[in-house]
């Protein structure tokens, strides 16, 4: 007589229902350029003026500022350029401010400075090494950014470019044009990165020496 291969006292086996996760999949901070942190959302950028000029010092003698260079890397005339001190720097980016001279935007978190975007009329700067001028067009400059470390890695960038592309719009500039580097490159990074201008809409028109891409963004008139 053969035995049954089924055993007395087990148990049938019970069926368990697979979880489903209902957590959706949204694109990266890095893919997007959007911030990780909601508060972001309470920032305003405003135009560097005389009134502004105590905030922008504040900002720039914060830790990690650039109390050093003063953003004056692409604006130094050649007898300004042989003085390389911090002090020297500063009296002459201030003197711009306290003469009107456009430099650029702070960005502003519950009233505190935290970034900072150098947009600007190209001939305030000296040369460079962007596209020849075309008959009518308006060129401005996006040279350097900087954000305090408690905001950075959070698509600070991303909210700094469109800002600036606002305020040189409104400003009347036709052209926006910018000279970041690849995310490897030693040097230039202050810039910014080839990809957030791409993701931005800017264009890659030439190079400027190695390691800086020219790239452009047409800039539409506001509508009224």
């Amino acid at each position: 007589m053969r035995k049954s291969s089924k055993r007395s006292g087990f148990a049938p086996a019970v069926k368990r229902k697979t979880k489903v996760s209902s957590q959706r999949v949204t694109p990266s901070r890095k893919e997007t350029g959007a911030p990780a942190d909601d508060k972001l959302q309470r920032l305003v950028f405003r135009e560097v003026d005389r009134s502004r000029l105590n905030d922008l010092v504040t900002l720039f003698e914060s830790r990690g500022g650039p109390k050093s260079c003063w953003c004056m890397v692409w604006r130094a005339t050649p007898a300004e350029a042989k003085r390389t001190d911090g002090v020297s720097r500063k009296a002459a980016f201030t003197r711009r401010v306290r003469q009107g001279v456009p430099v650029g935007i702070i960005g502003y978190l519950d009233g505190k400075p935290v970034a900072w975007c150098s947009i600007a009329p190209r001939p305030t700067y000296r040369d460079l090494g962007g596209v020849a001028e075309e008959p009518g067009e308006n060129v401005w400059s996006l040279v350097c950014f900087f954000v305090t470390r408690a905001y950075r890695g959070q698509g600070m960038t991303a909210r700094l470019i469109r800002a600036a592309v606002a305020h040189a719009r409104k400003r009347g500039a036709t052209v926006m044009e910018a000279y970041p580097v690849d995310p490897e490159s030693p040097s230039y990074r202050f810039m910014g990165f080839v990809a957030a201008f791409a993701r931005a809409g800017f264009v890659e028109v030439g190079r400027a020496g190695t390691r800086r891409h020219v790239m452009r963004l047409k800039l539409t008139r506001p509508k009224r």
